[in-house]
């Protein structure tokens, strides 16, 4: 039996982009967004921690059908939907924290374990949790289960390591900035590159976090005080401008290769 059999198997071109210095950029630029986003949409729109998270996920859901139907890697899709699963991941922390009540310790080993389990049942599946080759809907599904646990988990530790432990987001930046290059580090040295991406995708949630808050909180707080319009508008259009280059620079690559 043919290792794409059964559910999922209709075969596509590798639906995620390359792991490049850009990618990195673009994932803190998008966790960023999430946050000062969330807070924008909650807070200063007026909408709610509990309307914000019914509207993004219906967003969410929307970018994601986009998403599956497409047959190969498309970066305004694929990176629309990071951003949409950013402020849905940062909302349901929120909402868990904030009107549940639940504590940052509970949810932070909540999601740690629901991020374990969909690997574990990933791997079973699929024998393999490289993003090199997601190149089925199953495999599809599996990675952007992990994705958006990859984001709650990264708020809720982030925020009990900013706030609940005192780091602050100054000390925040840098704890988390440091941590990142130690896996990057043990990448250089040999270490498996699956992991190392998996630990570096969880840790940079945090650190954008910690840097949203940074520049947007007022100077009261410890921030820089831009504001949460200023911050989400000035990345957002890195973001899109990076988005672009990347999709001209892809259809470059595929004008230039006569074998695509």
């Amino acid at each position: 039996m043919s290792q794409y059999s059964g559910f999922g198997a209709r075969r596509m071109l590798n639906k995620v982009p390359e792991v490049t210095a850009i990618f990195w950029v673009i994932k803190i630029l998008s966790t960023t967004v999430g946050e000062t986003g969330a807070d924008y949409l909650a807070v200063h729109v007026g909408l709610g921690a509990s309307l914000t998270a019914i509207c993004m996920t219906g967003l969410l859901a929307a970018a994601l059908l986009l998403q599956f139907s497409r047959r190969a890697y498309v970066p305004w899709i694929y990176w629309l939907t990071v951003v949409l699963v950013s402020i849905v991941g940062t909302q349901l922390t929120d909402l868990l924290t904030d009107k549940l009540e639940i504590s940052l310790y509970v949810s932070t080993a909540a999601f740690a374990a629901a991020l374990a389990a969909t690997f574990v049942i990933w791997y079973a599946v699929e024998r393999t949790l490289s993003i090199c080759s997601i190149v089925t809907t199953r495999r599809e599904l599996f990675y952007w289960t992990a994705i958006l646990f990859t984001f709650a988990l990264g708020t809720a530790a982030g925020d009990l390591a900013t706030e609940a432990l005192g780091l602050g987001f100054q000390l925040g930046v840098v704890v988390f900035g440091t941590l990142i290059v130690a896996v990057v580090v043990f990448y250089t040295i040999g270490a498996s590159p699956v992991l190392t991406f998996w630990l570096a995708y969880i840790l940079t949630r945090p650190l954008g976090a910690s840097l949203g808050d940074l520049l947007s909180q007022s100077r009261d707080y410890g921030g820089i005080g831009l504001g949460t319009i200023q911050t989400s508008i000035t990345f957002l259009t890195v973001i899109v401008g990076l988005v672009v280059w990347v999709t001209f620079e892809g259809e470059g690559v595929r004008r230039a290769d006569p074998a695509q």
